[in-house]
């Protein structure tokens, strides 16, 4: 496994990281394996040299974080092995206050994290969104609280505009406050529009980018086609975001573009598309979420392609511009 600063810190991470978001409770989402059916991919992820977890205090109603903790405690990990990101701003309850960024729900919601993941510090604690009602410098000096309090090592965001995000950087730099580590947002080969803006802050910045969904949502897999519902997985089918934004013309192009070089390579599409994100400048850990036999082993091999610059231009040129999403 190679390991690599997150951003301009210190701390170490995997160039891999395993999302946890699929792993929790069934009753939350009918394609989220429960806490028994995960437990392999935890222990791949260990054997594999991945030391970079990274959960939600709302994926499966806070039980993603339980696995997430329990699962460290059992295999034996030592707190000091493992790195350890969750997010907050999404509900958590039905209180009014049980959501967004502001001071109160920061200050409950991280005890609440450290609670079910069975740990007194947090590595990454990042907003999951922009929360839009509540003003900017209380979410950075209620971020920053939590840090001097020593709850929270380093910040990160998600899913944002790039202006958003360098405000939201520039002052905290202005007020001497903790400044964001990290972004974590939609980037793969089938949605590329970060590159424009937000993909060149992070560089100039100094910030981590640890895309999410590399395979989109496993559309680039290959094993879904035009016009043929039969082909589609029980997430494809209850997965809103994928059937609004993808399965259009252009978007199959890519898939075909993708398997036809990974065929001449003799990999997996999987493989390949997360191959494609390792290559890009300025990206530190993709984050992988496994569910079925064999997929870590072929997703951990994605780290040693090298893609020559002809491959590279191949697998770009299909790209046609999409609207921004996850913006709001």
């Amino acid at each position: 496994m190679e390991f690599v600063n997150l951003g301009r810190t210190g701390l170490k991470v995997s160039r891999l990281c395993l999302g946890t978001m699929a792993y929790g409770t069934p009753d939350w989402q009918p394609w989220i394996l429960d806490e028994a059916a995960s437990r392999p991919f935890y222990h791949e992820a260990i054997d594999a040299g991945i030391n970079f977890f990274d959960t939600a205090d709302m994926y499966s109603l806070g039980r993603s974080e339980e696995v997430l903790g329990r699962a460290m405690k059992d295999l034996g990990m030592s707190r000091e092995r493992i790195v350890i990101a969750t997010k907050v701003y999404n509900p958590t309850g039905d209180s009014p206050n049980q959501r967004g960024l502001s001071r109160k729900h920061i200050r409950h919601a991280i005890d609440d994290s450290l609670r079910r993941l069975g740990t007194d510090y947090i590595d990454l604690y990042q907003i999951h969104r922009l929360d839009h009602d509540t003003p900017v410098d209380e979410i950075i000096e209620a971020l920053h609280d939590v840090v001097k309090a020593g709850k929270v090592l380093y910040l990160g965001a998600s899913s944002m505009f790039a202006w958003q995000f360098m405000k939201m950087l520039g002052r905290a730099d202005e007020l001497g406050l903790t400044r964001f580590a990290s972004m974590q947002n939609y980037y793969n080969l089938a949605y590329r529009e970060e590159e424009r803006e937000m993909l060149p802050l992070c560089r100039a910045e100094g910030i981590a980018v640890l895309p999410y969904s590399p395979l989109a949502r496993g559309f680039l897999v290959g094993n879904r086609r035009l016009a043929n519902e039969e082909a589609d997985t029980i997430r494809t089918k209850t997965d809103r975001f994928a059937r609004q934004h993808f399965y259009q013309p252009y978007d199959y192009a890519v898939v075909d573009r993708l398997t036809e070089v990974a065929k001449a390579r003799g990999i997996t599409n999987a493989r390949l598309s997360l191959a494609w994100v390792l290559h890009q400048p300025g990206v530190t850990s993709p984050i992988i979420s496994p569910t079925k036999p064999g997929q870590m082993a072929d997703l951990m091999a994605a780290i040693d392609v090298k893609l020559t610059a002809d491959e590279l231009r191949l697998l770009a040129e299909p790209y046609v511009p999409h609207a921004v999403m996850f913006h709001s």
